[in-house]
């Protein structure tokens, strides 16, 4: 009997290490703060179709690199969108961008993109990464188990030609949100070429937990994908964004929600993680500083932010016009979102950053 005692307790230890693995695994929610990677091209030659040319075999091996998948696409005359089993990918003839979420490695993806794009005789020509903090931080993988760790990653896989580069970290009072930026550029894109086009980067947490019970999809109900996507899309008004633009949307089992919308050469996305304790959207999009009326950046805003009524809203504003980030503040504020912070920065081929962080007003 003292022989087999020590196999006993070892067991016993085993099972014991493994049970709090286990319960530590499922206690983590699912991570949706996503990383966003954007790459501008240039060619010798007019390009065309550039990058969209690309094999959609080769675009696969660009995403097993980063350990996610197509699981929908839509494109039109000016550029591709794919919704991916986490978040979203758009490409276009010299620009790309790759938004993912989870414990993707987003990063790798900078290496088969290179390669890939010499290949069509196009060099890199800028590169900007994006996002906010992330709920689950030790449940990511490397390059992005630190902010440190992805710039030296960043710095060690672009081309020497991207001399311009710039790291920050964009602090807010609310110390779960911040927003990590690293920009890098050759000389001939040091100043960016569309000064009057803005990109919007929208976080929300704590989502009104009714609304955020429309991104659960009905037990044995046997819908799913592209069909439960559209219904979501048209019961929680997500519809109503941007009335004119074509939606590529899917749902997924048992929760969660992502799409992309396309409207002639402008994208938006949305991407929702509805569980509670974890809850997250995102709300993504391109304007420009001319748009008026149902276009403008203050009512897109709104009608996005009124879909989940978060209890937090974090907005990162790209653009060369000041003007911009103040219809932020305008549009939210109707909706009892108090401004908390603000932090302005400025970046190669970027131009300024703004960074703001909005609560709900207390009753």
């Amino acid at each position: 009997l003292y022989s087999l005692t020590p196999p006993i307790i070892s067991i016993s230890l085993f099972l014991l290490f493994f049970y709090i693995l286990l319960s530590t695994i499922l206690m983590a929610g699912f991570e949706g703060f996503e990383k966003r990677l954007e790459l501008h091209f240039f060619g010798d030659d007019p390009v065309i179709m550039g990058l969209r040319v690309l094999e959609f075999e080769s675009l696969v091996n660009v995403l097993n690199a980063v350990q996610c998948t197509v699981v929908s696409a839509v494109g039109n005359q000016y550029f591709d969108a794919y919704v991916l089993s986490e978040s979203s990918l758009f490409v276009y003839p010299t620009k790309i961008i790759i938004k993912t979420c989870g414990t993707t490695q987003l990063l790798k993806s900078i290496r088969p993109l290179l390669h890939y794009a010499c290949n069509l005789g196009l060099s890199l020509g800028s590169c900007r990464y994006t996002r906010g903090n992330f709920i689950f931080p030790k449940s990511q993988p490397s390059p992005h188990t630190s902010f440190k760790e992805e710039v030296i990653y960043l710095e060690e896989n672009l081309p020497a030609t991207l001399c311009y580069r710039k790291a920050s970290v964009m602090p807010s009072k609310m110390s779960s949100h911040s927003w990590h930026v690293f920009t890098g550029s050759d000389q001939n894109h040091f100043i960016s070429q569309n000064d009057d086009l803005y990109t919007v980067e929208v976080c929300m947490t704590e989502l009104d937990r009714v609304l955020a019970r429309n991104f659960f999809q009905p037990p044995g109900d046997g819908k799913i994908g592209d069909v439960a996507g559209k219904e979501m899309t048209k019961l929680t008004g997500i519809c109503d964004i941007n009335a004119a633009a074509l939606i590529c949307d899917f749902a997924f089992d048992p929760c969660g929600y992502s799409m992309n919308g396309v409207d002639n050469d402008r994208y938006s996305t949305i991407h929702v993680t509805p569980e509670d304790g974890y809850s997250y959207a995102s709300f993504e999009c391109v304007g420009s500083v001319f748009d008026v009326n149902d276009n403008d950046v203050a009512e897109v805003l709104r009608k996005a932010v009124q879909v989940f009524r978060p209890a937090n809203v974090s907005v990162a504003t790209t653009c060369n016009s000041h003007e911009v980030w103040a219809r932020v503040a305008h549009a939210l504020e109707p909706l009892g979102m108090k401004c908390r912070s603000c932090t302005v920065d400025e970046f190669p081929a970027a131009g300024s950053v703004v960074f703001q962080t909005f609560t709900l007003r207390r009753k």
